[in-house]
């Protein structure tokens, strides 16, 4: 198998480590194998790619699209280095309100999967980084969501204390004044 699964706090939230077929040249790893995610119990669907590109205390998030168009979504980094989260909206999930957070860079090839009915963000801690993340629904203006990424309610610890934000993530509101109509179990991958 070319990729090993590790659930992380959360358990809908995956690390997946890739396997790297290293010589003097350099690597070689694969990203995706369909065959292989199905048998890790990941979506068998993906139908957009995303690719952001961010320099050092840039924090993009929390965000999420309401169901029936939320979004899994599984994230890579390219290059750099980011913290990555995932907070779980699903109501009368066992981690409802929780989060789960952790470092991913281009030098181990890691990735993420946050599945649908969480709100995701994340920070650069290095100089820059590009990111992508593969996602179950395509983007829909419409339902497009988020949380403030400083939420006292959630309690993330972040390891940046003064991000640089967009203006519409500057302004998102808290878990408790978000629309949110996921429920556990329900939620499409």
């Amino acid at each position: 198998m070319s990729f090993r699964a590790t659930r992380l706090e959360i358990q809908d939230m995956i690390l997946i480590t890739p396997r790297a077929y290293e010589d003097q040249r350099g690597f070689f790893m694969e990203t995706y194998k369909l065959s292989e995610f199905t048998q890790l119990g990941l979506p068998q669907q993906f139908v957009q790619d995303n690719f952001s590109h961010s320099r050092k205390n840039v924090l993009r998030g929390l965000h999420y699209q309401l169901d029936p168009k939320a979004q899994g979504k599984l994230v890579t980094v390219i290059r750099g280095e980011i913290f990555d989260v995932g907070v779980d909206l699903r109501r009368s999930s066992p981690t409802y309100g929780r989060w789960a957070g952790l470092r991913l860079s281009s030098r181990t090839g890691e990735m993420v999967y946050v599945p649908a009915g969480f709100a995701h963000g994340f920070c650069v801690l290095s100089e820059e980084a590009d990111v992508t993340y593969k996602v179950t629904r395509e983007y829909a203006s419409d339902v497009d969501r988020g949380i403030a990424w400083n939420d006292p309610q959630l309690g993330i610890v972040w390891p940046v204390s003064d991000p640089l934000l967009s203006v519409k993530d500057a302004s998102l509101p808290r878990m408790a004044d978000a629309e949110i109509n996921f429920a556990y179990g329900s939620t499409a991958p």
